[in-house]
């Protein structure tokens, strides 16, 4: 097994973030909130385990995730920068849960709820997806939402 320790700092925090690593399913330790911050691109899988995903992702000012639904696991959403508003419902057509959302906000999603993460700020909104069990497939990088709707 290959543990990170002291002399890998700079693989953790995603300096120029040109890498499909996927640092599962091995052992690991992160600065979840760097690393969230300096990711730019839509969706890059940080870690891809047997029973749980972790995905850095960043909306650009006007986008959104996309409405969608996961029927076979739930989603965790941490929002660690920017301002928008998540959309949630059990029907496609009758999303009536909104929230507006900002810096430190959770979101738990449960399966088979259809759900959106629109951003209304001027900034990049920059969050973390933690996904039980992986949702995407390992090393799965998304430079833009084009690429993942592409690739979905």
């Amino acid at each position: 097994m290959r543990y990170n320790d002291d002399r890998n700092v700079k693989n953790t925090d995603c300096v120029g973030f040109k890498r499909s690593n996927d640092y599962g399913p091995n052992p690991y330790v992160v600065n979840i909130e760097k690393a969230t911050l300096q990711n730019n691109y839509f969706r890059t899988a940080l870690w891809t385990g047997k029973y749980l995903q972790v995905t850095l992702m960043s909306i650009n000012p006007g986008d959104d995730i996309g409405l969608e639904v996961h029927y076979d696991h739930d989603q965790f959403l941490r929002i660690e920068q920017g301002q928008g508003m998540v959309i949630m419902g059990d029907d496609k057509k009758n999303c009536n849960l909104r929230r507006r959302i900002a810096d430190d906000d959770a979101i738990m999603i449960p399966a088979g709820t259809w759900h959106n993460l629109i951003n209304t700020g001027r900034t990049p909104l920059k969050l973390y997806s933690i996904y039980a069990p992986p949702e995407h497939p390992y090393g799965t990088v998304h430079p833009t939402k084009k690429d993942a709707e592409h690739n979905h």
